[in-house]
């Protein structure tokens, strides 16, 4: 099981929100690339990084500071999600060392698209599926659209995503422990690696995504609880690691 911590930034700041709310936005550090030199050393094998105000514009806002953080650490896998809806927003990512793209409402909104670039950048696409209320969320959670996440799910499984962060956005922030049904239900329908997201704080929550890796969730991404102190890192991850041998 691999942890991914987040890195979410707004106004070049590293904040959190609870639910997706930019109005709940706490400041927890103003430079992102030593909160990024933070985590990796603290034993994160992979960053998970958004652009909060890219994914509100329609368009990167922070581009500049991500590209550090993936110049400064070509070694560490980065996927960053937030405000890409074009291909040429995905490949000036990917030339800067950026590992995987995600796409949320480009995804949702236009899903033809993501066959294109699937075929254009193999094994680069992530899909975010964001979910409220049992709907898909769009433009930085601020909307719902009426797509039935299953059907999104098997379409860009058959388009050729690397794989799918699945968030429950009721979760996100509250340190109310991950939507383990429902993240369970899903990957059992599909067989893209399921990448857990929303609520996870705790070392119980890692025992028991571990339980249900064999049912394709291979990773799971860590927020406010590692910023809070609520959740060591480098001991998450060594359970992870101990219980997945």
């Amino acid at each position: 099981m691999l942890l991914i911590p987040a890195i979410d930034i707004k106004d070049r700041q590293c904040v959190r929100l609870q639910r997706g709310r930019m109005e709940t936005a706490t400041v927890f550090s103003d430079d992102p690339l030593a909160m990024a030199e933070r985590w990796i050393e603290a034993g994160a094998r992979r960053l998970h990084i958004v652009d909060l105000d890219g994914a509100v514009a329609g368009e990167p806002k922070n581009a500049g500071v991500i590209r550090s953080i993936a110049e400064a650490y070509p070694e560490i896998p980065v996927q960053v999600g937030g405000g890409i809806r074009d291909e040429e927003k995905i490949e000036s990512y990917i030339h800067a060392g950026v590992r995987f793209v995600i796409l949320g409402t480009r995804a949702a909104t236009a899903p033809h698209f993501i066959a294109d670039v699937c075929a254009e950048f193999p094994g680069r696409i992530i899909i975010g599926l964001d979910v409220r209320d049992g709907k898909i969320a769009v433009d930085g959670w601020s909307k719902l659209s009426g797509h039935n996440i299953l059907d999104l799910a098997l379409r860009f499984e058959r388009d050729g995503a690397e794989a799918f962060v699945f968030t429950d956005i009721s979760r996100d922030g509250m340190m109310d422990g991950v939507n383990l049904e429902a993240t369970v239900s899903l990957a059992r329908e599909v067989s893209v690696p399921i990448i857990a997201s929303g609520g996870v704080s705790s070392l119980d929550d890692i025992r028991a995504l571990c339980e249900v890796e064999y049912e394709g969730i291979t990773g799971a991404i860590i927020g406010r609880a590692l910023y809070e102190g609520t959740l060591d890192f480098s001991q998450a991850q060594a359970l992870a690691d101990e219980l997945g041998s």
